[in-house]
């Protein structure tokens, strides 16, 4: 089968490298380092060519922006499988006030919010709570339009920000405020077929740009997956509670929702409750998810673009990493054109894979950086410690001016 994957970033590249085991797989527009011959006979190319004008049994959308604008709308339409949800779907992650009514319809627990499009009222509604403050665009904002602050300051000048089309255009002019939790943030993904949903491994992100937590939000600075303290029961329990109860939600408004569902949770004192919904895999979560998922990835999203969920997902007992190496400025202004050395060496230690984010050719013909989250680097070993070992030891043969990234990824789980 030939399987068409959209987007250009780390996610698509994980992607690509998991249905390629199966499927001959183009990526649509991708990027030059995505394009190689894997062990076994897999292959990855990449166009230029609009998904609408391209031939393949399946096509799989990485990234939300075109899953809001309709484009598997389009594809179906025009008779092709398609993993991702119709813009009436993709409105849970195109709208954070559309993705809270329904959190509120389903009744699924999450943070007490407000939704303003009025400076005053906004500003009201703010001192009405305690901090930490949250302030977030109610459109897309590429994971960067939250702010999480102590300073009251702080979060009225973001809403004003926001508000007035400075920080996110169009996407700020509604925000949703909330009241900040505390414990500890997982990811869960889920594949569904408009009926059936089945999870995924749990996975933990970093989103903070520096250690510790600090610096500013991003699309992700690493990950890690499984999470320890997520076993089978847990996940379970995290699917009734956060999962199901909004697919059903979904199906009663009308909405066929095939493809993936991603519940950002935050894990409280006072039980979990629901940060955020995605429509499509997490990066940099796709990043170590699917290297451990062991079934035919192709077989399985078929089954989610046709209607018929059927292949439990299984997993290896094994443990992935990630670090996201990024360029100098990100995620504010990423410097671009910076060449890149290394890769080669760090993708021939034991574990070790190197996905390309945001990379491009020169005039040299030199890999380049090409965008703010530039590459991922994976490892795969028994342990959390080992893939942290050898991922960590991979990022240090890898250079370009300005690079970016975390040493602190996983370094908080004890190792045994």
């Amino acid at each position: 089968m030939r399987v068409c994957v959209v987007g250009s970033g780390g996610r698509e590249h994980a992607l690509a490298v998991a249905l390629a085991r199966t499927a001959e797989v183009v990526v649509t527009p991708g990027n030059p380092g995505m394009v190689q011959e894997l062990p076994g006979g897999g292959r990855i190319s990449i166009t230029d060519a609009p998904p609408e004008e391209l031939s393949a049994g399946l096509f799989v959308v990485g990234p939300e922006v075109p899953l809001v604008e309709g484009l598997a709308d389009r594809l179906r339409a025009a008779g092709h499988q398609v993993v991702g949800p119709g813009a009436d779907g993709a409105r849970l992650e195109g709208s954070k006030a559309f993705m809270k009514e329904l959190l509120a319809e389903a009744r699924i627990p999450t943070a007490r919010f407000g939704v303003f499009d009025d400076l005053a009222e906004a500003g009201e509604f703010l001192r009405s709570l305690s901090p930490p403050w949250v302030v977030k665009t109610d459109g897309l904002a590429g994971g960067k339009g939250v702010l999480v602050t102590d300073s009251l300051p702080e979060a009225l000048k973001d809403v004003e920000a926001k508000l007035s089309g400075r920080a996110f255009g169009e996407a700020g002019r509604r925000v949703v405020l909330e009241e900040g939790l505390v414990g500890t943030e997982c990811s869960l993904l889920a594949l569904t077929d408009g009926s059936r949903v089945l999870p995924l491994l749990p996975a933990q992100d970093f989103k903070r740009l520096r250690d510790g937590g600090q610096g500013p939000n991003t699309g992700g600075m690493g990950s890690y997956c499984p999470v320890a303290d997520l076993g089978s029961a847990e996940v379970d329990s995290l699917m009734e509670l956060s999962v199901e109860p909004l697919l059903f939600a979904l199906r009663r408004r009308g909405i066929d929702y095939r493809g993936v569902l991603y519940a950002g949770l935050m894990l409280t004192e006072e039980g979990p409750r629901v940060l955020e919904y995605n429509v499509r895999f997490g990066d940099p979560e796709a990043q170590v998810v699917l290297p451990l998922h062991t079934e035919d990835l192709t077989a399985v999203l078929s089954e989610v673009a046709a209607g018929h969920l059927r292949t439990e997902p299984r997993f290896s007992a094994a443990t992935a990493l990630c670090v996201v190496l990024a360029a100098e400025g990100y995620p504010e202004n990423p410097r671009r054109g910076d060449p890149i050395t290394g890769i080669e060496k760090a993708s021939s230690l034991q574990g070790v894979s190197v996905l390309h984010a945001g990379t491009d050719l020169d005039a040299e013909g030199r890999l380049v950086t090409a965008g703010g989250r530039v590459l991922d680097v994976v490892a795969e070993a028994g342990t959390i410690g080992e893939a942290r070992h050898r991922a960590y030891q991979a990022v240090g043969h890898i250079h370009w001016d300005g690079i970016t990234y975390r040493s602190d990824i996983g370094a908080e789980v004890p190792v045994a």
